[in-house]
């Protein structure tokens, strides 16, 4: 595994546009076993009753379990591809900045499972998510 800061800017520098950069998604963090990265709750994350989509959430979730994957496969060899993601919205948030971990449940060598919280400021639940990546052949 390559050192911690080349992996962080490797995914802050991956795939010019998307959606993750989008919704400034910034990856902050990552050891052998977790990936934690922040995102902004601004009005661009709100749905029409001013508090944080749950859309917004699944999309910091899977950002992060998919980049988990990503960084424990040869990307050389194999692609890890999402096949499922549930999603629990436990707490609205509508201002300041979410963080959210990604940790394996199950890191296999064709199928990898990842549980991604994401909390506030404060440290409060908002979001659990778990998410099944499928590691296939390139």
């Amino acid at each position: 595994m390559e050192n911690k800061e080349q992996i962080l800017e490797k995914l802050n520098t991956w795939g010019g546009e998307n959606l993750g950069k989008t919704l400034d998604i910034v990856f902050t963090d990552v050891t052998s076993t977790t990936l934690t990265a922040t995102m902004p709750v601004t009005p661009k994350v709100h749905q029409p009753y001013g508090i944080m989509h749950g859309g917004a959430s699944c999309v910091l979730a899977e950002t992060l379990g998919s980049c988990l994957s990503v960084i424990h496969v040869d990307t050389e060899k194999f692609a890890p591809v999402g096949t499922n993601i549930n999603s629990n919205h436990l707490r609205s948030k509508r201002e300041g900045l979410v963080t959210g971990t990604a940790k394996f449940i199950r890191k296999g060598k064709t199928m990898h499972v990842s549980e991604i919280e994401i909390r506030d400021e404060k440290g409060e639940l908002i979001n659990h998510t778990t998410m099944t990546n499928n590691i296939i052949p390139r």
